[in-house]
């Protein structure tokens, strides 16, 4: 199957999910996919694990979550400031935030300190969050979530340009203030999702975050994001579309494919690609990371 598409990447980096992973194995996971060629390595996030769900996990078939009540989601800009202090080039992205379930000064406060401490190796993956109790264990409204994250954004970028700024929106009021430090680069937003309000969102951002699909149905979703932007006005601005790989694509010839539908990044779990658990040992997990970087990166 061959995908043309003008707006294709030059080139496709692999990103190295660590989503579920021992908190202790982050380092040396971000070190083993630096070494071995990886572009960037990618973290999940959720606040809380609620006793019960009100509603079902919206991203599989039959409701259930993918992850479990102890499976560790370690603060991301933490965990992002240790593994980039123990590594030097490769760049970090959440994928995704639930960002409307937090408040935009705590956020972009602890996401500008860590933007600095990593050398601007950071980028910002948000998703809207599909959980209400997690949002009431942050003290946010589920139900005003997407208009919501939209003026965070807004605030957010206003407090990262280091000025003396003031801000009177529907959500979000306050007078001239000022953030210090300020990030002295811009930092990246990708949005997650494939509803038409989150492509909408994320053709007014700095690149788009797919779900897991097949190639077929990335193909047009990729489409839709490009329509999205060229409605926007955006579509000669630098954007990154990143996916999370394809039920149908493992081999060099499905990552291929990726790339010439202008995928920038691909978010893999070499482990599992290769019949692992998902929270394998760490020499095993370390083992397939080498293994991907022989049979895919080193051939695409």
């Amino acid at each position: 199957m061959t995908f043309n598409n003008p707006n294709k990447a030059a080139t496709m980096e692999f990103g190295l999910s660590i989503a579920f992973s021992d908190p202790a194995h982050y380092i040396p996971l971000a070190q083993a996919a630096e070494e071995n060629g990886f572009g960037a390595v990618a973290l999940a996030d959720h606040l809380i694990y609620p006793g019960e769900f009100s509603v079902p996990y919206p991203y599989t078939p039959d409701g259930v979550p993918r992850f479990g009540e102890l499976d560790p989601f370690p603060d991301p800009w933490v965990a992002i400031s240790a593994m980039a202090a123990a590594t030097r080039r490769i760049r970090f992205y959440t994928s995704v935030f639930v960002l409307p379930a937090r408040n935009p000064f705590h956020v972009a406060k602890t996401l500008g300190s860590a933007a600095i401490f990593s050398n601007y190796r950071v980028a910002l993956g948000v998703g809207m969050g599909w959980m209400p109790e997690e949002f009431a264990a942050g003290g946010q409204d589920f139900r005003n979530r997407g208009k919501r994250a939209d003026e965070m954004i807004e605030v957010m970028r206003k407090l990262w340009s280091g000025e003396r700024v003031e801000h009177h929106g529907e959500f979000y009021d306050f007078e001239p203030l000022r953030m210090c430090p300020a990030p002295e680069q811009d930092i990246p937003i990708y949005v997650g999702g494939f509803s038409k309000p989150a492509l909408r969102r994320a053709a007014h951002n700095d690149g788009w975050i797919s779900d897991l699909h097949t190639l077929a149905e990335l193909e047009a979703l990729c489409r839709q994001v490009d329509a999205e932007r060229e409605q926007a006005g955006t579509l000669n601005k630098p954007f990154k579309k990143l996916s999370f790989g394809c039920t149908d694509a493992w081999g060099v010839e499905g990552f291929r494919a990726m790339r010439d539908m202008g995928i920038s990044v691909t978010t893999t779990m070499p482990a599992v690609m290769y019949g692992k658990d998902m929270k394998p040992p760490l020499e095993e997990n370390i083992d397939c990371i080498k293994r991907f970087a022989d049979d895919v990166i080193g051939k695409l």
